[in-house]
């Protein structure tokens, strides 16, 4: 009795020393991941000389003088910039997940002659290299007059966006029931009305997903925007962090206030859309 007192004893000494290690590296991991936030919020309050001096040390005289520089100087097309992001990752994200949606579920349930050939067109765009598509796209968009234009961003990123979208709801659909779908033709229900009422419901775990994919992927993309925009007034948040950067010096201060207010959307996205995004994630990863 005293020997199995004693196993348990240990088991419970090594498993608190094992828990103890574990949380341990857990802790240091979310520190590595949040203080390059903090570093850049208390960064960005020092001026330029200061934060030359001393990268790391803690402003001795904060100030939000980057910020009320940023927002007030009219040559740095701020708002503008993320009015230009926001209207281009809005548009883009909701055709990538209407028309991924439609051919996805097209693709899964309706059989014809070429449909697997057409599935894997699709899925070649996965495997292209997007950015080896720079130069015929930046020649034919400036051919045909499409380039520097306020929907200019939105035709590359659904495109782009597209392979992905229909790969994700074409895998899911087949997990979801045929029965169900003939249950709503027996009872009278339209293609469409059974698409868009039971299917498009059924399918939000993974259309979450790809709205979520394809929201930072939109937000963040800079070689594109560099590209193909050249109006000042319509360039996207990434364009509008080369502002701050000469050509034999950066002003890292204003490039880390700029940084931080153009964050604040996707942080707000994220926040407000936060138990989705967790629960589309999760549901997605599993058909069905």
């Amino acid at each position: 009795m005293a020997k199995n007192n004693g196993r348990d004893t240990g088991l419970i000494v090594r498993t608190r020393i094992i828990s103890f290690f574990m949380n341990a590296i857990l802790i240091i991991f979310s520190i590595s991941c949040i203080f390059p936030l903090v570093w850049m919020f208390y960064s960005s309050l020092k001026d330029k000389r200061v934060f030359n001096a001393d990268i790391m040390g803690l402003p001795r005289n904060p100030s939000f003088r980057n910020y009320v520089n940023i927002l007030t100087n009219k040559d740095y097309h701020i708002f503008e910039s993320v009015f230009n992001s926001l209207r281009t990752t809005v548009i883009s994200v909701f055709l990538i997940i209407i028309f991924g949606f439609i051919i996805g579920y097209i693709l899964a349930r309706i059989k014809f002659p070429g449909n697997r050939f057409l599935y894997v067109i699709f899925l070649m765009g996965m495997l292209i290299p997007i950015h080896s598509l720079l130069v015929p796209i930046y020649v034919v968009f400036t051919r045909t007059g499409l380039g520097n234009q306020w929907f200019t961003l939105i035709m590359p990123y659904v495109a782009f966006g597209f392979p992905i979208a229909i790969f994700l709801v074409e895998g899911y659909v087949k997990g979801i029931p045929v029965a169900l779908e003939e249950a709503a033709a027996i009872d009278g229900s339209s293609f469409s009305r059974t698409l868009f009422s039971i299917i498009l419901p059924m399918c939000k775990p993974i259309l979450t997903t790809v709205g979520i994919i394809q929201t930072f992927s939109c937000w963040n993309e800079f070689s594109f925007a560099l590209v193909l925009i050249k109006d000042p007034r319509l360039q996207t948040v990434p364009l509008a962090m080369t502002q701050f950067t000469g050509q034999f010096s950066s002003d890292y201060t204003k490039i880390m206030a700029a940084m931080l207010i153009t964050m604040a959307p996707i942080v707000v996205f994220y926040f407000v859309f936060s138990k989705q995004i967790i629960q589309g994630m999760v549901a997605g990863a599993v058909k069905g």
